[in-house]
């Protein structure tokens, strides 16, 4: 990607989150423009000042000056912010299974000039792993991404199936590499934030077990209630003494949008 980039490069990123792209942009002496819009006003404050902090810099309204990058985050719809802005490169961070493929591609051409590229890593793959084992993981995780596929626009398959509608369009598909979340606990304990994060992964997925535990065979296979207070009871008494690992399938794409 970093060689694919012309010097000072206008970057959009569609959903800031905590901000994490910012200073991966600074790390690798990337200079230019970045705006970056999400919808949550909480999350951009925390992304501006909690990366302001990081790299030593003032937060101003909307964002903060760096010597070599600008920044500017802004609260809104992503999908349709960036329209007409013929930037240099998009990234799409663990975005494109929250939205409707087909649309975010348009909007993302739509934003960049011929040629402009999309970043997308951390794309979700339909893969959803605990350890250790339990006899109801396979109907856990059905449920999970049923629920996931339920919800308007949302794809648990969004990796393979962003790959086929790549291949479709008239661009490049430049780079496609796997890009798994692994979150494991280290001699019983976690040694960062891991903890809260395996913690509110397992309320996404117990909302989703909730949704499914009907006590008949249905999609999601054979979960029934017991089975499913079972195994959140059992996953949850894991993470708070040390145990539990997670693992995600993701998928990172490069790829530059059709020249003239």
């Amino acid at each position: 990607m970093l060689d694919e980039l012309p010097p000072e490069p206008r970057i959009l990123e569609a959903g800031v989150g905590t901000g994490a792209m910012v200073a991966r942009l600074v790390e690798w002496g990337v200079a230019g423009t970045y705006r970056g819009v999400d919808r949550s006003r909480e999350v951009l404050a925390r992304a501006r000042d909690g990366r302001a902090a990081e790299l030593d810099a003032d937060p101003v309204e909307g964002g903060f000056d760096l010597d070599a990058l600008d920044v500017r985050f802004e609260r809104g719809d992503a999908l349709s912010a960036f329209d007409g802005e013929r930037a240099d490169l998009l990234v799409a961070s663990s975005f494109l299974d929250l939205v409707p493929i087909t649309d975010a591609l348009d909007a993302f051409e739509a934003a960049l000039r011929p040629g402009g590229l999309v970043y997308a890593p951390f794309t979700f793959d339909g893969a959803t792993v605990f350890q250790p084992d339990h006899p109801a993981d396979a109907a856990v995780e059905a449920a999970y991404h049923d629920h996931i596929d339920g919800q308007p626009g949302r794809d648990a398959r969004a990796g393979r199936h962003l790959l086929d509608h790549l291949r479709e369009r008239g661009g490049d598909l430049l780079s496609i590499a796997s890009s798994d979340w692994v979150v494991r606990p280290r001699d019983g304990s976690y040694p960062a934030r891991e903890a809260a994060f395996l913690a509110a992964i397992l309320e996404f997925v117990a909302d989703a077990v909730e949704r499914g535990s009907t006590g008949n065979a249905s999609k999601s296979g054979d979960l029934d209630r017991p089975d499913a207070d079972d195994w959140l009871r059992k996953r949850r008494r894991q993470l708070e003494t040390g145990e539990l690992s997670y693992v995600a399938h993701q998928y990172d794409f490069l790829y530059r949008t059709p020249e003239p």
